[in-house]
């Protein structure tokens, strides 16, 4: 079956519209692959003048605001630009932790190859804060706000905090299986057991943002299935 952009719309009005981006999908044009389909062509085909107001990393899950025409993508931009958006994500994290207003205020560099690191020095400002939402048995649900918006910004900040996010190689995270929850497990001769989740368990489960009138929207995005599962199985087995 092939993802149809339209049938991921959670808000639509003249100016903006708001959908669920699946993971696995970029939001714009990968260097290494050109010809794989990403937000903004898909966007395109369905708004001409459509750009995407912000962007989402190609495993991360969720909503992403895409503005139709010039006017509404220049007030899009200055409101991301002047932090009068607000983003919550959800993220599925190694450890139990109990944060009430955890703020992570630590500058990151991008490398070369594609992952940032903590530069204190040369790092640009970076911050974010974090609300745990539910703690399970040796893993914890947090919601994440980041004020400023840097590259791999919420998996490096939580990394700091040693609690890398569920099945994030890059920043320490492990994947999780059905048999580290679970007392007793069989697995079928013969067959490998898979990860509950098969990537960075990191959903962008709201945005907030202003319409071209000034009206305030708040947009939720519903996990997609492989968050929903993952948090279901961490809540039977804990």
């Amino acid at each position: 079956m092939k993802w149809k952009i339209e049938d991921a719309i959670l808000f639509e009005n003249s100016d903006f519209f708001v959908i669920n981006k699946p993971s696995g999908i970029s939001t714009l044009d990968e260097r290494k692959d050109t010809f794989a389909p990403n937000i903004l062509r898909l966007a395109k085909a369905y708004s001409d003048d459509a750009q995407v107001g912000h962007r989402l990393d190609k495993e991360t899950s969720g909503a992403l605001v895409i503005a139709k025409h010039p006017e509404a993508y220049r007030h899009i931009s200055m409101q991301f630009e002047h932090r009068e958006t607000a983003k919550r994500y959800h993220a599925v994290v190694e450890g139990m932790h109990d944060w009430d207003g955890m703020l992570v205020n630590l500058p990151i560099l991008p490398l070369k190859d594609g992952i940032v690191v903590i530069d204190r020095a040369k790092g640009k400002h970076a911050e974010t804060w974090f609300q745990t939402l539910q703690v399970f048995k040796h893993f914890t649900l947090v919601e994440c706000m980041p004020i400023t918006g840097r590259m791999h910004q919420i998996r490096i900040h939580l990394a700091c905090l040693k609690a890398p996010i569920v099945a994030d190689a890059l920043y320490g995270g492990q994947d999780i299986y059905l048999s580290d929850l679970k007392k007793k497990f069989n697995l079928k001769k013969e067959t490998e057991e898979l990860p509950l989740i098969r990537r960075v368990a990191l959903h962008a489960h709201s945005l907030s943002f202003n319409l071209l009138d000034g009206s305030p929207i708040t947009v939720e995005a519903p996990y997609p299935k492989d968050f929903a599962v993952l948090v279901k199985q961490l809540e039977k087995f804990s």
